[in-house]
């Protein structure tokens, strides 16, 4: 004889629903959705901790000319894409200049990011920097029609 129960119908076997591995909703061994609440409110946090460290606690000329764009999951909250531009719309930037300075900066960028967060593990940070011209979202310019 089995020491299974039968579970009433419409039921679902707990030891399914909390098995590691692939499965619906998160739980262990899965992942919830990709821009979840409590995801953009982390990737809102990290944006105003690296924008306030780029304007106020680093000495660096080049970077104290950008501002942070957008922070997005890339592909989760694990790692953080973070979109930094120029403030004014059509000052032109040197990308690998930039790159460089912030590939130099983020170590301390990242330690005032785990600081600013409430979070077991700092979440990676990916920089990429927007090309010069109006910031996204916002509406075109018009068009003079002779």
């Amino acid at each position: 004889m089995s020491s299974r129960k039968k579970l009433p119908r419409g039921a679902v076997d707990p030891r399914r629903v909390f098995a590691p591995g692939p499965g619906p909703g998160p739980g262990p061994g899965r992942s919830g959705p990709k821009n979840g609440r409590k995801t953009m409110q982390l990737c809102s946090q990290v944006q105003r901790t690296v924008e306030q460290v780029i304007l106020g606690d680093l000495d660096d000329d080049v970077l104290r000319n950008l501002c942070v764009l957008s922070v997005e999951p890339a592909p989760d909250d694990s790692r953080l894409l973070v979109t930094v531009g120029p403030f004014a719309p059509n000052v032109p930037v040197d990308p690998l200049k930039v790159m460089e300075h912030l590939g130099a900066a983020s170590g301390h960028i990242r330690s005032e990011v785990a600081a600013a967060i409430t979070r077991r593990k700092t979440p990676t940070l990916i920089y990429q920097v927007a090309p010069p011209g109006p910031p996204p979202g916002s509406p075109p310019s018009p068009v003079s029609q002779a």
